[in-house]
């Protein structure tokens, strides 16, 4: 049988270079590389199955990036979606969860801000040859579902807070408070339907899911959220 070689990795030179040169984002470490958030941006983390769902509802929320798995069962190993949102929305993350009635029902979303840092996503296959072209190695944590573009300021397309209808050319992006309404929504879905199938062979097994929508509207605790 042929043997199936992995597609070629960037050298983190050159990988380090397309950040800080053609984006400006600050990286650190010697490998792997890291993007420093808190200081161009920040990020909101979700699992993966919630983040599909929000990115379905919004066509244009800025870049986001996929945290692979880790191999183990725990939610923590789960793959993550990364969601850029603009620097300083992560401190903001808590005051919004709790104006939307949310609080802490949504332990698995979270976001990091300042002091935190992410994995440098492979750079992504350019359209063009005039940029390096590289692989998702195995190495690599983390790929770009929605990469940044090079030659603009990607931080002035990044949700902020404020309502606004949207921004940028298809005016298809939500304001921060919108689009966390969108993932937390996602996220307690997502959370009861695993475990509606993990208790899927056992009598009763809709009991673990006390703040199910319904139960929660009955007695008169739906989320702001729903509303929005």
């Amino acid at each position: 049988m042929a043997r199936v070689l992995p597609r070629p990795r960037c050298p983190l030179t050159t990988v380090r270079r397309w950040y800080e040169d053609e984006l400006g984002w600050p990286t650190a470490g010697p490998e792997p590389v890291e993007l420093l958030t808190g200081l161009r941006f920040d990020v909101l983390q979700m699992p993966a199955d919630a983040g599909r769902a929000v990115l379905r509802r919004w066509r244009q929320p800025g870049p986001v990036a996929l945290l692979r798995a880790r191999g183990g069962n725990r939610p923590e190993d789960r793959p993550k979606l990364l969601m850029f949102i603009a620097a300083g929305g992560a401190e903001e993350l808590p005051g919004i969860l709790e104006w939307l009635e949310w609080g802490t029902l949504v332990p698995d979303l979270t976001a990091r801000g300042t002091g935190d840092r992410m994995p440098a996503p492979a750079i992504p296959t350019p359209a063009s040859t005039a940029s390096p072209s590289c692989g998702f190695g195995s190495r690599e944590a983390a790929g770009w579902v929605r990469p940044p573009q090079p030659g603009y300021e990607a931080e002035n397309s990044l949700p902020t807070t404020g309502f606004r209808t949207g921004f940028g050319d298809d005016g298809d992006a939500p304001d921060l408070v919108r689009l966390v309404s969108a993932a937390a929504t996602e996220c307690h879905r997502a959370r009861m339907l695993r475990a509606r199938i993990a208790q899927s062979d056992r009598a009763g097994g809709d009991q673990a899911l006390a703040f199910s929508n319904a139960s929660r509207m009955s007695a008169g605790t739906r989320p702001r959220s729903f509303t929005l």
